[in-house]
């Protein structure tokens, strides 16, 4: 599968089971979808911006890493996670041994937002954006980062340092949440969760289907 990165080619939002979307179909819809989000004015985090983030990864992921919105590595290059928290993200990715085509990463925000502070009617904006984009890229395993993605995605979870680790499930797609790789860089207990988790993760996407593996809450 090829990858997509800001600036390539990756509405109705079908069910993660439908037929894949052909590639001619894709391809348009996608570029559509890109450009609509580089033109969006619809709140006030475009005043700022430099670019937006859009996506980095395959063009028909297993999983989406889902994030909250870009900081300024982000916003200066255009692309999700390539700053600090992104290498961690990075590492873990290695780490469990997914290649390529298998994952993607994005935001619930395509802006920065100033300062770096979460704005959660701005993640109500872009979120057609996201249901756009996921209908098109059609991940069976979604995994938020952090509070607000598992919020976003999964309104009944439990908070996030109870849920992370552990595999769920929403509108028939699996959800793995962790803590927001940010997060891991902040204590050495929040580090060690982050490793646990992602070993966890890593475990479960080997043998989702195995009995001894963690159920899903």
């Amino acid at each position: 599968m090829r990858s997509l990165t800001v600036g390539e080619p990756p509405a109705d939002v079908p069910s993660p089971s439908a037929a894949p979307v052909a590639r001619d179909v894709f391809r348009r819809a996608w570029t559509e979808l890109e450009r609509e989000i580089r033109e969006c004015t619809r709140c006030p985090l475009h005043a700022n911006r430099t670019n937006a983030v859009i996506y980095r990864g395959s063009d028909a992921p297993r999983l989406v890493f889902v994030g909250e919105a870009p900081g300024a590595t982000e916003d200066r290059e255009g692309v999700p996670f390539v700053g600090r928290s992104g290498k961690r993200l990075d590492s873990a990715i290695v780490e469990m041994g997914l290649r390529a085509e298998e994952f993607g990463v994005l935001n619930l925000v395509k802006c920065r937002p100033p300062r770096n502070v979460f704005v959660r009617s701005a993640a109500a904006t872009c979120a057609p954006y996201l249901d756009r984009q996921l209908a098109l890229l059609r991940p069976t395993i979604l995994v938020p980062l952090g509070a607000e993605a598992l919020r976003s995605l999964d309104p009944e979870a439990p908070r996030i340092l109870l849920a992370a680790g552990r595999p769920r499930r929403r509108d028939g797609r699996q959800v793995f949440p962790l803590i927001h790789p940010a997060a891991s860089l902040r204590s050495r207990a929040l580090a060690e969760r982050w490793q646990a988790d992602v070993r966890a993760l890593g475990v479960w996407l080997s043998r989702p289907s195995d009995p001894s593996a963690r159920e899903p809450l």
